[in-house]
């Protein structure tokens, strides 16, 4: 609950604790709780333990009373009716003469007054959000990361270079003639530019970083693609530890795309099993292939449409899993049956895993040779998969889960190829780690400052690494260039203060309403 600034943590504790003495600060003390109506009739709890802070060294900047109680839901709702009686002993509406009231904190409100107090800036507000709704371990870390504070002084130290060179530009525009500067107009053009383009390097590895921790928060997006029975379903089946596709002997059983969400080594992952791709009849005589693969029929309407959100899948994913599997060749012997379309598919995306599923239907040494054919006839020739080395699968040899046991299936290696992808995909150096804790809401706005930038230096293009003898009279005759990229600045900067919650107020109080509103009741 949250008091207002006329009722101070020494009014609650007196109308809880009306016989015993305000406890020291920092110190925890044992305190029996009475309701504050009851004049020490009624106990509502017997050992509660009680804390004060006073301002401003906590975690709000303001003064906070803690009280610790039995868990039990009976005390718990007992106490937290009571307290707002603590504003007065007269109003059951929670108002005293004083215009006192204690009521229920909206959601994030804790942190929000953290942030107006400037015990927290934005940035730690974000990381925040990010550590409650952490769901896997590089979440967690990801959003611990963010909360150093690190980035908030990093992006209120390049706003005040920014803001800075912004003044001695608009000095330049003022006083040019007067000659009352240390350096020459072109020195300082010179000198500002300089600054602008290191900070313009120093956003894309941000913004690059950016991209990083995302896909860490939201989630590596796997598409899992190949011909019909090829296994994909038993596959995704497999890999989350249950049935979360249809699988049939049928072709075409799975007709639309099916998302599930998983935690592999930590990693947040949202698999897509789609529809198979095969090949009709007439396409097969048009193109001339006979692909070895997946065979020719007619396909339906409703089976086309699958197709058709399969490739659409594959084009938004981060990974890409391509199956093939081995299937008899109506010749007494096997063959890899693959779709040459997905293994295209998989080349162009820059994470993508073969996987040869159904392991289990041929000897070991007639297996090796298989996979050999495969590699050389086939994947050596796609642009791409030249050195790719498929997983090898039995999904009908595997349990479910991709953890504990055996692996006589090779469902845990599928799921370590992927893991080590994702570390591929979100890594950084041990130095710039605390990069993973910037929010896709703060990679928007870099961009924006890097753009703003970015026209600064087009505006102000005349000065150059050298410089030349008539530098300084092109920037008394281009006056308006230079009056534009001052403006740039200015808008770079106030992208930055955006980030960090110190920009202009209008725009800080909108984005507060954004990030508190994900806050839970209380925090």
């Amino acid at each position: 609950m949250t008091p207002s600034t006329h009722c101070r943590p020494l009014r609650i504790y007196h109308g809880l604790c009306p016989t015993k003495n305000f406890p020291k600060p920092r110190y925890a003390s044992v305190r029996t709780l009475y309701h504050p109506e009851s004049g020490g009739a009624e106990i509502l709890d017997s050992e509660a333990l009680v804390l004060y802070f006073p301002a401003p060294k906590t975690v709000t900047g303001e003064d906070v009373l803690e009280l610790h109680i039995h868990g039990g839901s009976a005390t718990v709702k007992a106490v937290l009716s009571a307290i707002p009686r603590c504003a007065t002993n007269t109003s059951s509406s929670g108002k005293g003469a004083g215009g006192a009231i204690i009521r229920y904190a909206e959601p994030g409100e804790f942190t929000r007054r953290a942030f107006l107090n400037d015990r927290l800036d934005l940035a730690q507000v974000e990381a925040l959000s990010a550590t409650l709704s952490a769901e896997t371990e590089q979440q967690r870390r990801a959003a611990v990361r963010g909360s150093s504070g690190s980035l908030g002084r990093t992006y209120e130290e390049w706003r005040a270079q920014l803001l800075a060179a912004r003044a001695e530009m608009e000095a330049l525009i003022d006083f040019s003639e007067d000659q009352h500067f240390d350096e020459s107009p072109a020195q300082l053009a010179r000198g500002v530019t300089a600054q602008v383009r290191e900070i313009v390097r120093r956003i894309a590895a941000h913004e690059d970083a950016g991209r990083r921790g995302e896909l860490l928060r939201a989630g590596i997006r796997i598409a899992l693609l190949g011909p019909p029975n090829a296994g994909k379903s038993s596959l995704m089946n497999r890999v989350v530890g249950r049935e979360a596709s249809i699988v049939s002997g049928e072709s075409g059983t799975t007709r639309d795309v099916v998302e599930v969400d998983l935690d592999i080594r930590g990693y947040l992952c949202t698999f897509a099993d789609t529809a198979g791709f095969r090949t009709t009849a007439d396409d097969s005589r048009a193109a001339g292939d006979t692909r070895g693969s997946s065979s020719c029929t007619e396909i339906g309407a409703v089976e086309l449409e699958g197709i058709r959100r399969a490739r659409a899948k594959a084009l938004e994913s981060d990974v890409i899993v391509v199956l093939g599997s081995i299937e008899p060749n109506g010749s007494g012997g096997h063959e890899i049956r693959y779709d040459l379309e997905t293994l295209k598919l998989a080349a162009s995306c820059q994470q993508c895993l073969v996987v040869v599923n159904k392991r289990d239907a041929v000897s070991s040494s007639g297996l090796d040779t298989l996979v050999s054919e495969f590699k050389s006839n086939v994947l050596s020739k796609i642009e791409g998969l030249e050195t790719t080395q498929p997983v090898l699968t039995s999904c009908k040899e595997t349990q479910n889960g991709v953890s504990g046991g055996n692996d006589h299936g090779g469902i845990r290696a599928v799921a370590d190829r992927l893991a080590s992808m994702f570390s591929s995909m979100t890594s950084l150096p041990v130095a710039l780690q605390d990069l993973h804790g910037v929010t896709e809401r703060q990679r928007q706005l870099l961009a924006q400052c890097r753009e703003q930038l970015e026209e600064y230096i087009d505006k102000i293009g005349c000065v150059d690494i050298e410089g030349d003898g008539d530098l300084e009279r092109e920037l008394v005759d281009s006056e308006p260039d230079i009056t534009m990229a001052a403006e740039h600045l200015r808008y770079a900067a106030n992208c930055l203060g955006r980030i960090t919650g110190r920009g202009e107020a209008g725009d800080v109080e909108e984005i507060l309403g954004v990030i508190f509103e994900k806050f839970c009741v209380g925090k």
